[in-house]
Order: structure tokens, then C-alpha cells, then sequence
């Protein structure tokens, strides 16, 4: 048998056909995974005069569809990394989602709900605005999802969680969590929605899922005998017991001061931070 001949190292050439809009503007506010995005909504716009108005044509019939992108908010990789799943160490790159990839590559199955000429109406999307677009293609049931196929390292962590509940050490759980919201926090959390649009409860909820313990990517960490959940400028303390999450109470992150100081401009960015504090003192 001949010997290997070496491995090429061609560099590639890649074009983006257009960008994400998405009310998203960091890499903090996006879902982990498209599916914890439910009825998050975006749009794709395809650059003009390249012909794409044809490439487009027979794709509005695809109720999903996947979306091919760069992580152009990432400058480096990482081998390993540490995923929000993760109850066991860092893993191998390759072998996560994560966007610290050698070639930032990032594939999304996302809602397609309509077509307008060069833009595409998305829903359930994880992507966050201004990120270039490389290629779209349908999302086809019978021969995309394989739902019988072996799951690697999550495996592990699946068998972690019935180790906990036959009395083991607790690792960090999957999805086994239960999440309550006590009255004052579900009321708080229901007035910052109102008043921001931020979907702050199913966000909690859906970090919460994946259980209590302190991670970075997830913005969980201790404080005193309970834990502190950071989603953008708002700070979430809760509790737990057994396999229980009870969500205790929403506040702003801005010390008084900064909050104080805010007022000084035109605008006053903070003015609905003075308003939660006034609302609930």
C-alpha cells in the first residue's frame, strides 16, 4: 500500500452571501443552542446583484432550514473548552458546539417563516446581529435527524444525573432541574419584560434547566448561601434543594450610583433600572 501522501494545507477562500439582523448584540445575550431560542426572531439579508433572488426560489416551502455562518465576534480557538453542559472538565473542541473552533465555523436549524424578495424571515434563531451568513440549505426531517444516535460525553453526564438521584455526589445536571418562580420574582420578572421586551423569564428558565452549579458560560456563580444568575444588565438570585430551582428575586446589576449619575444625561439610558428600584423597594 502506497503511503500517505501529505496533508494539504490550501488555505480557502469563503464570500459571505449576506447578514444576520437580530435583535441579539452579543455573544451573552445568544441561546446556547438554537432550540433554547424558542420564538427568538431574526432576519437574513442576502447582498443584491449576485443572483440570489433565483438561488432563493423553491426554498419558501421548507418549514427549517440550516444556516451555515462565521462567529465573527471570535479572534482565537481554543482545543479545549468547558461547555454549558458540562459536569466533567473541558472537553475537546471538536467534540462541543462551541464557537472557539479553529475555522469559526457555526451551523443553526432555524424556523423559516417567510420570504420577501432578498430577506428571509427566521424564528427560534441563536444568532446574534450583524453575523455573516455563508450558505443556506432545507432542513430535511428523514434524512437530518438521526434521534437514536449515540450522544458521546453527554451520555455520561445523562448517567451522572440518575447517580444523583440514587443518593451519589452531585455533578451538574442536564435538563433534571425543576425551575419555580416565587410570586415577587415572577412579578418582577413580568414588569422588566414589559418594559424592555426582554423575555427575561423564559431566559432564566432555560439557563436554570441545565442546574445550579457556578459556570462561566452560563454567568451562574455563589453568593452568600444562594447563587447569582447574570442575564444582560439584570441580576437573578434563587436557591436550590434537591432537584428544585426556586428563582427568589430579580434586580438591577447598576450600583445606586451609576443608576444616580444616569439621570445627569438627556436620556437617562438607565431611567427603567430608577423605575425597577422605585417599583420595588
Amino acid at each position: 500500500m502506497a503511503a500517505p501522501g501529505p496533508v494539504s494545507s490550501t488555505r480557502l477562500s469563503l464570500e459571505p452571501i449576506g447578514l444576520v439582523h437580530s435583535p441579539l448584540l452579543s455573544k451573552a445575550e445568544a441561546a446556547r443552542q438554537p432550540a433554547a431560542a424558542t420564538g427568538a426572531t431574526a432576519r437574513i439579508e442576502l447582498y443584491p446583484g449576485r443572483n440570489y433572488e433565483h438561488a432563493l426560489e423553491d426554498l419558501e416551502g421548507w418549514e427549517r432550514i440550516w444556516v451555515l455562518f462565521w462567529f465573527h465576534l471570535n479572534d482565537s480557538w481554543r482545543p479545549k473548552v468547558l461547555p454549558p453542559r458540562s459536569a466533567s472538565g473541558r472537553k475537546g473542541v471538536f467534540a462541543t458546539r462551541s464557537p472557539y473552533r479553529p475555522n469559526p465555523l457555526g451551523l443553526s436549524a432555524v424556523r423559516l417563516e417567510r420570504i420577501d424578495g432578498l430577506t428571509l424571515f427566521i424564528r427560534d434563531v441563536d444568532l446574534v446581529d450583524g453575523t455573516p451568513v455563508l450558505d443556506i440549505k432545507p432542513y430535511v426531517p428523514y434524512t437530518d435527524a438521526y434521534p437514536d444516535s449515540a450522544t458521546g460525553w453527554l451520555h455520561d453526564e445523562a448517567e451522572a444525573v440518575q447517580r444523583v438521584r440514587a443518593g451519589a455526589a452531585p455533578p451538574d445536571p442536564i435538563s433534571a432541574w425543576s425551575v419555580h418562580f416565587d410570586p415577587r420574582a415572577a412579578e418582577q420578572a413580568a414588569w422588566i419584560e414589559a418594559r424592555t421586551g426582554l423575555p427575561l423569564r423564559e431566559r432564566i428558565t432555560a439557563t436554570l434547566m441545565l442546574g445550579p452549579q457556578p459556570h462561566a458560560y452560563r454567568r451562574i456563580r455563589r453568593e452568600g448561601g444562594g447563587y447569582l444568575l447574570k442575564v444582560k444588565e439584570w441580576r437573578v438570585r434563587f436557591a436550590r434543594s434537591q432537584q428544585d430551582i426556586r428563582v427568589l428575586e430579580v434586580s438591577s446589576g447598576y450600583r445606586p450610583a451609576e443608576i444616580g449619575r444616569s439621570a445627569d444625561h438627556a436620556e437617562d439610558p438607565l431611567a427603567v433600572h430608577r423605575d425597577f428600584r422605585v417599583a420595588w423597594k
